[in-house]
């Protein structure tokens, strides 16, 4: 197997996790039924967040955090993404920047969730 090494390969990755994701009983009602995410614009979104954070290219500005805080989801469905997330990475990928996209993504679950957390407690909701 080869390492992540270009936008390529990020495609690949984020193609293929959200293949899994949408296949999941657990996570797939969550985007599909209710974030209703349109795939044509969040997966070019995906690639350039990637691309960014592992090659710091391309021009992907965002605040991924604000999306995530209408939505039902808790830590067992970020441990779930989690899983799904390294499960797709080691299956295709392995090196030094595979390595690190494993430890991005469980870093960021780890923030959101405490994040979430945090504001529904301050919010009481």
């Amino acid at each position: 197997m080869k390492d992540i090494q270009n936008l390529n390969d990020i495609k690949q990755m984020v193609d293929t996790f959200y293949d899994k994701v949408n296949q999941d009983a657990e996570l797939s009602y969550i985007f599909n039924d209710f974030a209703k995410i349109n795939w044509k614009t969040h997966l070019p979104t995906m690639y350039a967040f990637w691309n960014k954070i592992l090659f710091s290219e391309g021009n992907y500005r965002g605040n991924p955090f604000e999306k995530h805080i209408p939505l039902p989801i808790e830590e067992k469905h970020f441990d779930r993404w989690v899983a799904i997330f390294i499960e797709n990475i080691d299956s295709q990928f392995e090196g030094e920047k595979a390595e690190e996209v494993k430890m991005r993504a469980q870093s960021i679950a780890y923030v959101f969730n405490n994040k979430l957390n945090m504001l529904r407690t301050e919010n009481h909701l």
